[in-house]
């Protein structure tokens, strides 16, 4: 009789609902309407606005600890008429249990210390190289000291989004400002608004953020047809000018990486001057405005604007090899358009990401990310546990019959590379009708 009373909704029903003002989601065969919650949720709308009209257990249960289940009740409706599970989900979601059993989501390891410890130091180096010291190759070490401070700090202001690096949100908090807004210039609340959509829409070209370069990048021909960007609300035109600059994308590829963080900058400031929902603004500003008295003081202490225009340039270039670590690992794996689903997670995720096969002793170049794969399924588990999961997703990727992609660091440089410039092969199709222009008439004059 219990069964009867319950209000069962078909995917049909759950579906017509998946968008602001009316979003609905089913989580464990549960259908929850999360509309007036998408503008609180911790995470921001985005995630939910992704995989509105969905079941999206995989999902939750990737993002949120056990703690979050007793919050859901409040938004209850009713249960998915015909819920079914399938066998990669299950096996997914018994492994997740195990890690949590295991206490490996609560565990962060010593990892964290050691890297704090390595930035402090490499910070004390940085201000002594130019104000402790006249020579010029001192300067030029402290520059490239400067550039891996920010990457060491991007992988610790990355885990601190993802809450894997204090015991409590407070704390993580703390770590997340310093390390993203105060140290490096970048703003937290951009970058996890940005992480997140990423994360959920693992290599969906319309959705996922870490893909939409245009008019200077191209992985796919898709672009080719001036998409529109969900992340960014605008059309993704591929006028002459992305034409151009994507012809010749695994030439510029290097270049453009060493000032990829002039992007970030603009990315972090625009969104903090802009009207949408940022938590914390004003922590958020402040610790912008904290980088950029410090550092160019610092630069203000060489002796001329030679040496000022080399210690920002060698730091920026320094820092280019995380920009091209994020690119290694999702440039060369399957890509697609539309919407993110929710009944196909672990699918989309180890289909989209590459890991970098690398010895022990070379995590901390890598930061974590290396484990890509491991990563996107797990993204609440510390980074010191990644490695030791390697050989469980690799064989539930084998019984599934999935890929699970992992090479070396150079063989992942040239298999980016590969992606670019068959792109940039098509995008030089004189078939394509896109406008002409003088410069590149002249240059492919003479092929």
């Amino acid at each position: 009789m219990e069964e009867d009373k319950k209000k069962y909704i078909s995917n049909e029903e759950l579906q017509k609902h998946n968008k602001a003002g009316d979003l609905w989601i089913s989580i464990q065969g549960k259908v929850y309407d999360v509309t007036t919650w998408a503008e609180d949720h911790p995470g921001g709308d985005l995630p939910l606005l992704n995989l509105a009209g969905q079941d999206v257990t995989d999902a939750f249960i990737a993002y949120h600890p056990g703690t979050a289940w007793k919050y859901l009740d409040r938004f209850y409706i009713g249960h998915l008429d015909g819920y079914q599970v399938s066998d990669v989900s299950k096996d997914y979601r018994s492994l997740n249990s195990v890690f949590s059993k295991l206490g490996m989501f609560e565990k962060k390891g010593h990892g964290v210390f050691i890297s704090l410890t390595c930035m402090f130091m490499l910070f004390c180096l940085c201000i002594y190289g130019v104000i402790g010291s006249d020579n010029i190759w001192v300067h030029l070490a402290s520059a490239g000291f400067m550039g891996f401070l920010w990457i060491q700090s991007g992988w610790v202001g990355h885990d601190s989004g993802h809450y894997n690096v204090m015991t409590s949100p407070g704390y993580n908090r703390i770590a997340q400002l310093v390390t993203g807004n105060c140290l490096t210039g970048i703003s937290i609340g951009w970058w996890k608004r940005n992480h997140t959509a990423h994360h959920i829409a693992c290599n969906s070209l319309d959705f996922d953020p870490d893909l939409q370069h245009i008019p200077l990048f191209a992985v796919s021909s898709s672009f080719f047809d001036s998409i529109t960007s969900c992340y960014y609300d605008k059309k993704l035109n591929f006028d002459k000018f992305a034409r151009f600059f994507i012809s010749y994308q695994h030439y510029t590829f290097y270049p453009v990486m060493c000032f990829a963080r002039i992007n970030l900058f603009g990315q972090s400031i625009s969104l903090l001057l802009s009207k949408k929902k940022v938590p914390d603004r004003a922590q958020e500003i402040i610790g912008i405005l904290l980088f950029w008295t410090w550092y160019p003081i610092l630069v203000s202490f060489l002796p001329n604007w030679g040496e000022r225009l080399m210690y920002v340039l060698v730091s920026f270039s320094i820092t280019g090899l995380q920009h091209v670590q994020f690119t290694l690992n999702h440039f060369s794996t399957s890509v697609y358009v539309g919407k993110p689903t929710g009944n196909d997670w672990f699918q989309k995720q180890t289909m989209g990401s590459l890991d970098i096969a690398c010895p022990a002793w070379m995590d901390w170049f890598h930061g974590g990310l290396q484990f890509q794969v491991e990563h996107h399924l797990f993204p609440r588990l510390p980074r010191c546990h990644l490695r030791k999961i390697v050989p469980f997703v690799r064989d539930l990727c084998k019984k599934h019959n999935l890929p699970y992609n992992s090479v070396p660091f150079l063989e992942a440089n040239v298999l980016t590379l590969k992606t670019l410039k068959t792109a940039a092969m098509e995008a030089r199709d004189i078939t394509n009708p896109v406008p002409r222009n003088l410069l590149w008439e002249a240059v492919n004059t003479h092929g």
